[in-house]
């Protein structure tokens, strides 16, 4: 009789497809576990078709994706790890928290309610929507300069240029707007409830050069934790940016969540 395989869920971010996550499903397959990339709800199952049909993820919030998120894993036959990138670490910490996870690995995530810091080529990035309030009901899409400044500023032009040509797609505005007003609002989207002791282990990765999340916000999250006596960890990868899950450095980055998964005996 085969041994049942801890399942993976890979929960992308804002302006990438799921299946950029294709060489860490293949990684961590590898590995002995059973992954899957689902989508975001309202995006279609390849790069092509959502580029042609944006307006299927326009308008989408946090909620919204962290209930469908939720839908999947009830679905699966044992609680799976949560990797997620980008706003897709700050979901990855919503699933947690509500106990649906066993662990979760959160990859330059984005601001959970209550992290303050706010610098300014995070401004400039989150500013792509939030310069037209109308885009808090678009699908918003960023240009090959924009992606190279938020995504892809630590890697060369060349390979920046094929990251955006082969991954990026349009992106709902809204999680920006409920992440930028978080503070203001007691009923955020993005609240997370990082006192519960009752939650697996938690990993928070950041890339030292990332212009979108930089290492500051990563550090303000793991202070937000510091209530809570399960496993809280934070790693800075050097010279990473915010392309860190899908540049030709993904590889340093996967390794160092499997190491840690393995440390803490999730496999």
């Amino acid at each position: 009789m085969g041994t049942t395989r801890t399942p993976v869920v890979f929960i992308h971010g804002l302006w990438l497809h799921a299946e950029s996550w294709k060489n860490w499903i293949e990684f961590f397959r590898q590995a002995g576990y059973e992954p899957i990339a689902p989508p975001w709800p309202g995006i279609p199952a390849t790069v092509t078709e959502a580029r042609a049909h944006p307006e299927g993820i326009a308008g989408r919030g946090i909620t919204e994706v962290s209930d469908h998120y939720a839908q999947i894993i009830r679905s699966l036959d044992a609680k799976p790890i949560v990797v997620g990138h980008s706003f897709g670490g700050l979901i990855a910490q919503n699933l947690l928290a509500r106990g649906l996870a066993a662990a979760a690995i959160a990859i330059d995530a984005a601001p959970i309610k209550g992290v303050l810091p706010l610098p300014l080529s995070a401004l400039r990035v989150a500013f792509v929507a939030l310069k037209n309030p109308a885009n808090n009901r678009r699908a918003v899409s960023l240009t090959a300069q924009e992606f190279r400044y938020g995504f892809a500023n630590a890697v060369s032009a060349e390979e920046a240029a094929d990251l955006y040509q082969r991954w990026t797609i349009p992106a709902p505005g809204r999680p920006l707007f409920q992440a930028a007003f978080a503070n203001l609002n007691p009923y955020a989207a993005s609240r997370v409830d990082t006192a519960t002791a009752a939650r697996g282990p938690l990993l928070l990765i950041a890339g030292e050069k990332d212009h979108t999340v930089p290492p500051v916000i990563s550090k303000a999250t793991l202070q937000q934790y510091r209530r809570s006596p399960a496993v809280t960890d934070l790693i800075e990868i050097p010279g990473r940016g915010h392309s860190l899950t899908i540049d030709s450095g993904w590889r340093v980055v996967a390794d160092t969540a499997l190491t840690w998964l393995r440390r803490h005996s999730l496999s």
